[in-house]
């Protein structure tokens, strides 16, 4: 029982980082119907600026407490997220919004090489460390372990999640983005601006990859220019599990998909003598993803297309 309690903590952890990330990919095609394949490389670009911010903090102001310093690493790596996904959204996507389909995906192809390839630039190509800034002594839940970053992390997925929530469904800018998702000439006709909308919604996007980017950073210990591919793609693997442009399915499908990846992880690896291991864990979520894709195409909550943000 302490086996299970310590990997669905370690699945929730996990699923809260896809989450994060699997709501900017549901919001942008929930109104546009654009997949953002450079999402994930926004998460790395969180996640650098986070550290030269860190980096900065250590030598000028090496007195500040570890949570200080890390939530000033998540507010200076929002707005430069917001930044970039906006610039990202003017240049490479406007013009292709009219356009047939393979044109965007190929651009968001595009666009994820060019900010892997300017990060690399500016920070290198090896692997950075990630200050450890918050105290490393265990907090114990039953027989499982959970770290105090761990646990921010979770608190910072949560009120996230319920306030992007509140901003969809109790807000103007909600109101505009569903009703641009529904039909956006429609919308138009009844005074919505269609071009502030999709920039707010590549914004929003842009400042959840942030934190989890930080965070991400933070858990782990180290980044690196190419990192966001793997997250940006379970990510969207788990967007489209609970049901592309579902703003809950984004949920339900990251947590899940973290579950399902640290339960296979620890006890399929177990099963099999280590040889299905952590080494392997990235199997376990995608064949969980094809399997319920071809029971129900549209992803766990694909239908519920009202809350769609």
């Amino acid at each position: 029982m302490d086996t299970f309690i310590q990997q669905i903590l370690n699945g929730l952890v996990l699923g809260s980082m896809y989450a994060l990330v699997a709501l900017g990919y549901t919001m942008v095609y929930g109104v546009l119907n654009l997949i953002n394949f450079a999402h994930g490389d926004v998460l790395m670009i969180g996640a650098m600026v986070g550290l030269s911010i860190l980096n900065y903090l250590g030598v000028h102001y090496p007195g500040l407490p570890g949570y200080v310093q890390l939530g000033i690493a998540i507010l200076g790596a929002i707005p430069a997220c917001m930044l970039v996904n906006i610039v990202i959204e003017r240049v490479a996507y406007r013009r292709l919004r009219n356009a047939p389909r393979l044109a965007p995906l190929i651009t968001a192809i595009g666009v994820s090489i060019l900010l892997q390839t300017f990060a690399m630039m500016i920070w290198g190509r090896s692997p950075l460390p990630f200050p450890q800034l918050l105290s490393s002594d265990p907090i114990f839940i039953g027989g499982a372990v959970i770290s105090q970053t761990q646990v921010l992390l979770l608190a910072l997925a949560a009120l996230a999640m319920v306030g992007l929530v509140f901003l969809v469904e109790k807000t103007k800018m909600g109101r505009a983005m569903r009703a641009t998702a529904e039909n956006p000439r429609v919308a138009g006709l009844m005074g919505v601006d269609a071009d502030k909308v999709i920039v707010a919604t590549f914004a929003i996007g842009a400042a959840l990859a942030a934190v989890a980017g930080v965070m991400w950073g933070a858990n782990y210990s180290s980044i690196q220019f190419a990192m966001g591919f793997m997250p940006g793609l379970k990510a969207f693997s788990a967007a489209v599990l609970g049901g592309i442009g579902n703003i809950y399915g984004a949920m339900v499908g990251g947590i899940l998909l973290g579950i399902i990846e640290s339960l296979g992880a620890g006890y399929i690896g177990d099963l099999t003598g280590g040889f299905l291991g952590s080494n392997y864990q990235d199997i376990f979520a995608f064949i969980v993803l094809i399997v319920a894709l071809t029971i129900r195409p549209s992803g766990i909550m694909g239908e519920r297309v009202a809350d769609r943000a």
